[in-house]
């Protein structure tokens, strides 16, 4: 059975907790909310027998550096690299202590692309000077599941994929470019400036501005006008990003932002 992605809020940084919300012998539903404001964050379902590694907890899979950014502790450790978008918590967690989580949580919430070669998707190497081997280049410090560059009898490899390499720990791509865009609500005449991903459909905005309307289904979404499709992204339904021609005629971006107006549809829901 698919997984459910329309129940999603923004990016809350708080630790998460999972509430099953109905069993049965062959159907799971599980819920997960932070802990503090316990916001949703994911509603799955799943079969008997399926892991739980194989939930997806967002319904948006592109994130922004923004929201990478503010999980930047060690009990909520996120980072991104090579486009991939990597909570780091549990392994955090699992290795508390450990002088070679250093490099990571000096990192966390950023952007660690340089630690690793686009080509093999490993850790970048070198030739030692000393040695004349081929090792792990790690400027920053050794980190953990790296080698040490000699034989040392202290090291174990028992943990099996490093954690780089280790899909269950990837939960979205991380946006190639970001915008903002206007949502002016016509029923309240309220108006939100939000960060979005270009790659994002206007389905997958949706989501993001319910953190300002849990409503926000119940409207018609426009541009000048002119009904916006859903499921196309605001390129593909002719909302053009010109941040880089404001930033080249130096104007401010947020004077020229693309209005998105949205007009409410008295369908008689309650979400």
């Amino acid at each position: 059975m698919a997984v459910n992605h329309s129940p999603i809020l923004y990016t809350d940084p708080q630790p998460l907790i999972e509430q099953t919300l109905k069993k049965s012998s062959s159907l799971h539903f599980i819920i997960r909310k932070s802990k503090g404001r316990g916001q949703i964050m994911g509603v799955v379902c799943y079969y008997g027998n399926q892991t739980k590694n194989k939930m997806v907890t967002r319904g948006n899979k592109y994130f922004t550096p923004g929201e990478v950014a503010a999980h930047n502790t060690h009990s909520d450790c996120w980072v991104s690299f090579l486009g991939k978008v990597y909570d780091l918590t549990e392994l955090c967690q699992n290795n508390s202590g450990n002088v070679l989580l250093k490099p990571i949580l000096a990192n966390a919430g950023k952007d660690i692309s340089h630690w690793f070669d686009p080509k093999t998707k490993d850790v970048k190497t070198h030739v030692h000077p000393v040695t004349g081997c081929i090792v792990p280049f790690t400027p920053m410090g050794r980190f953990l599941h790296v080698p040490p560059p000699f034989p040392r009898s202290d090291w174990s490899n028992t943990f099996g994929t490093p954690w780089w390499k280790e899909t269950r720990y990837c939960v979205g791509i991380l946006s190639g470019r970001t915008r903002k865009i206007r949502i002016i609500n016509t029923l309240t005449l309220q108006e939100q400036v939000i960060e979005v991903c270009a790659e994002e459909t206007m389905n997958e905005i949706l989501q993001r501005y319910k953190v300002y309307n849990s409503h926000a289904s119940s409207y018609t979404w426009k541009y000048f006008g002119n009904n916006l499709d859903m499921s196309k992204t605001l390129e593909e339904n002719g909302i053009k990003d010109e941040g880089e021609d404001m930033y080249v005629l130096r104007l401010d971006e947020e004077e020229f932002l693309p209005p998105i107006n949205l007009y409410f549809n008295d369908d008689l829901t309650e979400y």
